[in-house]
């Protein structure tokens, strides 16, 4: 076999090694799942997938017969709550607290207003109209 011959073969086994590698991602720590794919790895019907994080979830808290319901809630840290309103009144979400100070709704009669989560902690609220109406969020 010619030189020149083995070199280009040599050649096309180190780019096929090197592909395969960066498809599959060459790190020696398998506890952590690969953050991007690459086009080849997609369209590759033996492509590994990862689950990954979760999603954020969005959770929905009803405004009505004056009341907030569920009143009490529990979300992680990135989910987004969205207070429906429809009601004969209107009413408003507002923070209590300096913890909660970032939750403050314009006044809603029918609609909806979402405000995302970003810090583990407990949110209490109120509707500034019907202060006997009050909620929590607990973030984890």
């Amino acid at each position: 076999m010619p030189i020149r011959q083995s070199s280009s073969r040599a050649l096309l086994l180190v780019a096929v090694v090197a592909g395969a590698l960066a498809a599959g991602g060459c790190s020696s720590d398998t506890s952590k799942p690969a953050a991007t794919s690459t086009p080849a790895a997609a369209a590759s019907s033996t492509a590994v997938t990862s689950a990954g994080p979760a999603a954020p979830a969005a959770v929905t808290v009803n405004v009505t017969d004056m009341k907030f319901s569920p009143a009490d809630i529990t979300v992680k840290a990135g989910d987004t709550v969205t207070w429906k309103f429809d009601d004969k009144a209107p009413h408003a979400v507002q923070g209590i607290g300096d913890v909660a100070l970032g939750i403050n709704s314009p006044i809603i009669r029918k609609g909806e207003w979402s405000h995302t989560f970003t810090s583990p902690g407990t949110y209490r609220y109120l509707c500034p109209l019907h202060p006997d109406m009050k909620g929590t969020v607990t973030v984890q």
